[in-house]
């Protein structure tokens, strides 16, 4: 029932994803111009954790999670899925937005971060699955606050000091001084700090939510097939 599941929601996804990229057509060919472009980008590198995520379920089915394929997967996924929850600073933009299009960028970018969002969070949830597999909940769900946490950071390196993704491999020297220069002077920095913990709040939050609806939904057959049990013992009686 679970793998049913996902695979529905992938698909609402896929649609969803679309009408998003349909506004966003709407929008550039209503009012000539290319201000909001950047969506569509941002959402295709939303959906890439997603893409590995799934790889790595299918991959820890046939090895360990220390083989290097499972790592390598495991590293890709960890640093593309900020961008997942990036798209919700692109609010920002509207700052700059006239009151002829205003409510329709609202909604534009509402929709965007919104795909966004549950593209996150479906990710995670199927690293979090694999976690409890393997060890205690309790430290699962510490290790999916930890990687939400780096998220949130990285959500601000993003934004404010405008590093990406390819920047670990393209210039990691300077990616580094100003990681470690934020945690060595922490008091120089607040800014960093606060961002950092609001997103990570508004992000654990919400996926507090959708891993309690989907714990729920997979315990539902098991209970199910309990109260079907009881039916029947109490009929025969």
């Amino acid at each position: 029932m679970v793998v049913m599941l996902m695979k529905r929601i992938y698909k609402a996804l896929i649609f969803s994803s679309l009408v998003s990229l349909g506004l966003l057509l709407v929008r550039i060919f209503r009012y000539q111009d290319l201000d909001y472009w950047f969506l569509a980008w941002n959402l295709f590198l939303a959906w890439i954790p997603l893409f590995f995520a799934v790889t790595l379920v299918s991959s820890l089915e046939r090895h360990l999670w220390l083989s290097w394929q499972c790592l390598l997967l495991t590293f890709l996924w960890l640093v593309f899925l900020p961008n997942s929850f990036y798209l919700a600073t692109d609010f920002i933009h509207l700052q700059n937005a006239s009151t002829l299009t205003l409510l329709y960028d609202v909604a534009l970018i509402l929709s965007y971060t919104l795909n966004g969002f549950l593209i996150g969070y479906l990710s995670v949830i199927a690293i979090h699955d694999q976690l409890n597999k393997r060890i205690k909940a309790s430290y699962s769900s510490g290790l999916i606050a930890g990687v939400l946490l780096l998220c949130s950071f990285a959500i601000y390196l993003g934004r404010y000091l405008r590093w990406n993704t390819w920047d670990i491999l393209l210039n990691p020297a300077g990616l580094l001084f100003d990681v470690s220069d934020r945690i060595i002077n922490p008091n120089s920095y607040q800014q960093t700090y606060t961002t950092t913990i609001l997103f990570f709040v508004v992000i654990a939050s919400f996926y507090y939510v959708a891993w309690q609806i989907y714990s729920g939904l997979k315990q539902q057959p098991a209970n199910n097939k309990k109260l079907q049990a009881k039916t029947t013992k109490s009929k025969k009686a």
